[in-house]
């Protein structure tokens, strides 16, 4: 047991899937796995692992924001042996050409996040995904034909800024979307040496009024959460 996670040893499995949103990791487990066990309901951030295509899968949420999801990371990393993390979430989008439900597979995340800068001082470290769950990502994409695009993304301390007007040069350097977490994720996983990496589907298109029902919603995330899934688990 953590202070923040009440699971004992072996209740997680070696793969995870982490939404911000506990009832959103709740709604994965019930869709997607079989006989899901609940290991942590400390804090009301919910966690099960159960069977996915004869593998042990583990679904964890993070809560919003990298402060967050860096308590919950390095607990799952450095007592519970998990090796291999996939973030599924949403994003804003900001690159031209990108729609609605498109899925984003995130290459490397930009930040004007502090927690970095605290662990690196002047070093402008660039947090990756791993390529190894990237390729076999983006290759499933293709497959079965989901609108998809591949590359960076912005990773923000702020859901509700006065100044927007710095997206324009992230932009114009090939960041895709703006999202909260994926930064901090990629940094902790380089750190105890395991793979992680970003999923996510615009949920809506910054600057626009243009974002996704209820439905779509679901509907999107249900795609995204059987590529995330299948990634997790290939050869």
């Amino acid at each position: 047991m953590t202070p923040h996670i009440s699971a004992k040893n072996g209740d997680i499995a070696e793969c995870i899937l982490l939404p911000g949103d506990p009832l959103r990791a709740k709604w994965i487990a019930e869709v997607f796995l079989t006989d899901p066990v609940c290991f942590n309901e400390t804090r009301g951030m919910l966690g099960f692992t159960g069977g996915y295509k004869s593998m042990s899968v583990s679904v964890m949420g993070t809560g919003m924001g990298m402060p967050s999801l860096s308590i919950y990371v390095h607990e799952l990393l450095e007592k519970y042996g998990v090796r291999s993390l996939i973030r599924v979430g949403s994003c804003g989008a900001i690159a031209d050409g990108l729609d609605l439900q498109d899925v984003v597979i995130v290459n490397g995340a930009s930040t004007d996040s502090a927690i970095n800068r605290q662990k690196f001082g002047n070093i402008s470290y660039a947090p990756v995904a791993d390529f190894q769950l990237l390729r076999r990502a983006v290759t499933l994409a293709e497959e079965r034909n989901i609108s998809h695009r591949v590359g960076p993304i912005m990773s923000g301390d702020q859901f509700y800024v006065d100044d927007m007007s710095y997206l324009a040069k992230v932009k114009t350097h090939g960041v895709l979307g703006v999202e909260m977490e994926a930064a901090a994720l990629y940094t902790l996983a380089a750190q105890f040496g395991a793979a992680a990496l970003g999923i996510m589907t615009v949920s809506d298109i910054i600057g626009s009024t243009r974002e996704l029902s209820a439905e779509e919603r679901e509907t999107s995330m249900r795609s995204m959460c059987q590529i995330a899934l299948d990634t997790l688990i290939a050869d």
